[in-house]
């Protein structure tokens, strides 16, 4: 998606409804900072306000996704071509979460059981032996309860019996027997238990 296109859109369309910046940003709740922030290609509008913008700026989402007004008879190719760019992102979203999962802890537990074996080969006084013992052991549990908080929000995982794609409840996710991305989990529309698969996207590419 073509962000400053959208923007231009999103200005022309506000002055033709006669309404400023602060007087758009008045009617959806928000800042006119966000909406100059649109309007120079800065930053999307977020999805939950999508539908009352528009309405506002008299287009529909599909325009405001293209960043331009749509002829009825193109109407249904942009509509999926919009759908097929948003499901990218979204897929794209993920992914970074999931590299951003390793890139935190990986280098967490690599520091962590660095620290616990120079506590317990080399020579020092009990208590900093302690300390540093227990600081590792902080900083790795504290480290996996932030890399399980961003693996369960990225993506979904697949029940392997129904093939039902969900997010858990994060403490659904972070009590559950894993092996890598992998989980044990009870599936909420088959009620069976699996391996369950962290996947991209909602819907199965291959259907």
């Amino acid at each position: 998606m073509d962000q400053i296109k959208i923007g231009k859109l999103i200005a022309a369309c506000r002055k033709e409804q006669g309404m400023t910046q602060a007087a758009l940003a008045e009617k959806l709740g928000i800042s006119d900072r966000a909406v100059s922030k649109w309007e120079t290609g800065r930053s999307m509008p977020d999805s939950g306000i999508m539908l009352e913008l528009c309405e506002l700026l008299k287009i529909n989402v599909n325009e405001l996704l293209s960043g331009e007004r749509i002829m009825d008879e193109s109407y249904d190719k942009r509509a999926e071509e919009n759908l097929l760019e948003m499901r990218r992102q979204v897929e794209e979203k993920n992914r970074q979460l999931l590299r951003l999962e390793y890139l935190v802890s990986l280098p967490t537990v690599i520091a962590g059981v660095i620290m616990c074996f120079v506590a317990s080969f080399v020579e020092m006084p009990a208590w900093v032996r302690i300390v540093l013992i227990a600081a590792a052991l902080v900083m790795i549990f504290t480290v996996a309860f932030i890399a399980v908080g961003i693996e369960q929000k990225a993506g979904y995982y697949e029940c392997q019996n129904c093939s039902h794609r969900y997010v858990p409840a994060y403490w659904q996710t972070n009590l559950a027997m894993h092996i890598g991305r992998t989980r044990y989990m009870k599936c909420p529309k088959c009620g069976k238990r699996s391996w369950q698969k962290k996947v991209l996207s909602k819907e199965d590419e291959k259907q």
